[in-house]
């Protein structure tokens, strides 16, 4: 059996979430992985009622759509980045635009988003981490002894409550491994790792799209950490397309901007090569969800979203469950 195909929700939030469900339904989804930003998921009301969560599968479930899955990018990104102006736009009503308030309003939330899950029945959430060594990724004046190391220990000291209490709610947390993130690469995701010293509730929701561009092996990732990958997003890039202005750092350009080396796009019309993919995630035994997070700012998001869908159909199979060579009569 082919695995559920679903869609992402964060890049819908200025519609609701009856709007976006009957949409989906009709583009052919199998179920929604819901955002907790817009109106589509609030973890704050889903870990005090159980009733909010019945309501949410209810709503769903009234389109012929289910949910694995919940994220929370927009607060897990606060956690252990350095809080500036940008961050603020993340923050509800009532908390202080100040980076101390806002971290705190981070990690709480974080920890409300895995009882919320617990009570949606849900055992992943995805989402951000942020990280306080970004910054420093390609630096000049060059990183001081022990620099990097000292921001691996503030994302392990910071997160391993967060961790703590996943663990607690029998719900895992999958990074969605990303530039601007504690790992960006196979390198830091194993660095990430050890630091959190392998903590049972930490791993990854795996979006080749982060990968290509930055010239890192993207089904390589997969079997590295087959025993961590706890979500799959399905996205698409391409790469080599720009007019040799803009390099892999971006040029402080637009996406969609013509110069540009890189951009996301809608699945299939880019550079990733699915096959791959799915052949790898069947050697590593996943069962888990094709999550759709569509991308693409020069193709209308409906007519992208509905594709997107037939192609991931399209691209998968399940694995064989018999050895191809031994069937003789006998």
């Amino acid at each position: 059996m082919s695995r559920p195909v679903t869609l992402f929700t964060g890049q819908w939030a200025d519609l609701s979430l009856e709007e976006l469900a009957r949409m989906a339904a009709d583009w052919g989804y199998d179920g929604l992985e819901l955002a907790c930003w817009g109106d589509h998921f609030d973890p704050e009301k889903g870990a005090r009622s159980k009733r909010y969560c019945e309501d949410r599968h209810a709503l769903l479930a009234k389109h012929g759509l289910k949910c694995w899955s919940i994220s929370h990018h927009l607060a897990g990104q606060l956690v252990c980045d350095n809080i500036d102006a940008r961050h603020y736009q993340f923050l509800p009503p009532g908390v202080k635009r100040e980076p101390k308030a806002a971290r705190t309003w981070a990690v709480k939330t974080m920890k409300q988003t895995a009882k919320a899950a617990a009570n949606m029945g849900l055992d992943v959430v995805n989402g951000f981490t942020g990280s306080p060594i970004w910054h420093v990724l390609y630096s000049f004046p060059p990183c001081l002894p022990g620099q990097i190391e000292e921001g691996y220990k503030t994302f392990a000291k910071l997160w391993t409550p967060i961790l703590n209490e996943f663990q607690k709610h029998g719900v895992k947390f999958a990074l969605e491994v990303h530039p601007t993130e504690i790992a960006f690469d196979i390198a830091s995701a194993e660095r990430a790792l050890a630091a959190v010293e392998y903590h049972p509730a930490f791993g990854f929701n795996y979006d080749p799209s982060h990968f290509g561009y930055q010239g890192v092996d993207y089904v390589a990732f997969i079997r590295k950490f087959a025993d961590r990958i706890f979500h799959v997003h399905m996205k698409d890039a391409w790469w080599g397309h720009g007019d040799g202005s803009v390099g892999v750092f971006g040029g402080h350009t637009d996406f969609a901007d013509p110069r540009r080396h890189w951009d996301f796009r809608s699945l299939g019309h880019g550079d990733i090569v699915f096959e791959d993919i799915i052949v790898a995630l069947n050697d590593i035994g996943y069962q888990g969800p094709l999550s759709v997070e569509w991308e693409d700012s020069r193709m209308d998001r409906c007519h992208g979203a509905e594709e997107a869908c037939d192609f991931v159909r399209s691209v998968d199979f399940p694995s064989s469950g018999i050895a191809f060579d031994a069937q003789f009569d006998k």
